[in-house]
């Protein structure tokens, strides 16, 4: 018994990390280890042998569990001062600059316009971006095989189903499920097949819809020129004529070109104006179809989300914002 626990004292001064220990105590205390092996040996012993042997085995046992942890903390302590000395920490030097993330300028062009248009009262509403051919044209009085579905070429999942080309279905499910009044915003994605240069299949719009009694063209010029007055600064605001299928009369709204100030560049072909939004009186065969009261009526404008942010960041290339370089966006964590 004395010649084991010499040899458990000599293997144990080798051992030099927490693996070494682990197998050290398979080797003396495991199932198959050398005191196991002694126990064993206790069957050939007589009756007084075995009390006075079994004795010196536990007194070897126990002396070998607490010379291993008393091993295992000296080790610890070992690597934890090792530790602490090769990740010491010069506080003289400069600390590490913390990166902070940035709103994406499209979510940041949508919450700014939201919170105006939230200022005037009006509600936000969201659509579904997989939408019924009933919701996207038919009930926007644009039925089947009618000219204006060539000038939205549609992302079609089969005959009645599709990715809306714009926000305005968001109008149709908003006036089916609410009686009027109703004045809300609809920000979101929509689908064209249509990709170049200046174009992505992917946009951002978002729609506007005010409904209620005696509302008037006056109105809607008066809350698009204070929005874009309070989204741009004071710009100039013009409106012209022109055609939508959901919109009676309808038109196209112009501000003076924030580039050069009116006074005629590449950006807005030298005419000095920008067009950024369509607009228009909500079509009678439209409330109809939701069937509204006769005696409301109101308008509806859309407009789109990367035209806004271009204009109002100075950003000229459509393409930075599906990039996501760092370096782009950081430029508006401020």
């Amino acid at each position: 018994m004395h010649y084991i626990k010499k040899e458990f004292e000599e293997a144990i001064k080798e051992i030099a990390n927490q693996e070494e220990l682990k197998q050290l105590k398979a080797k003396f205390l495991g199932k198959k280890g050398r005191l196991t092996e002694l126990f064993k040996q206790m069957a050939n012993l007589e009756n007084e042998q075995k009390k006075e042997f079994g004795k010196n085995i536990n007194k070897l046992k126990s002396y070998i569990e607490e010379t291993i942890i008393a091993k295992q903390k000296e080790i610890s302590e070992f690597i934890k001062k090792k530790s602490l000395e090769e990740e010491a920490i010069d506080i003289t030097l400069p600390s590490r600059r913390k990166e902070f993330g940035a709103v994406h300028p499209i979510t940041k062009t949508i919450m700014e316009i939201e919170d105006i248009f939230r200022s005037m009262g009006f509600d936000v509403e969201f659509g579904y971006e997989i939408e019924y051919d009933l919701y996207n044209f038919e009930m926007l009085n644009i039925p089947k095989e009618h000219p204006a579905r060539d000038m939205q070429d549609t992302f079609y999942i089969n005959d009645n189903v599709l990715l809306r080309t714009h926000t305005s279905p968001t109008q149709i499910r908003v006036m089916k499920e609410k009686k009027p009044p109703v004045m809300f915003i609809s920000p979101g994605k929509v689908y064209r097949r249509d990709s170049d240069i200046t174009h992505s299949p992917m946009f951002h719009q978002i729609e506007g819809l005010l409904i209620d009694k005696d509302i008037h063209f006056s109105d809607l010029k008066g809350v698009l020129s204070e929005f874009l007055r309070m989204f741009f600064g004071d710009v100039p605001v013009r409106f012209r004529p022109s055609y939508f299928p959901f919109t009676e009369p309808s038109a196209e709204v112009d501000i003076g070109c924030i580039i050069c100030k009116g006074e005629g560049c590449r950006v807005c072909s030298h005419t000095g104006f920008l067009e950024v939004l369509g607009c228009g009186m909500v079509h009678p065969n439209v409330l109809r179809n939701v069937n509204y009261p006769e005696e409301y009526n109101g308008f509806a404008f859309g407009l789109g989300i990367e035209r806004f942010a271009m204009l109002k960041y100075g950003i000229d290339n459509i393409k930075l914002f599906f990039e996501n370089d760092t370096r782009f966006l950081k430029q508006f964590s401020f």
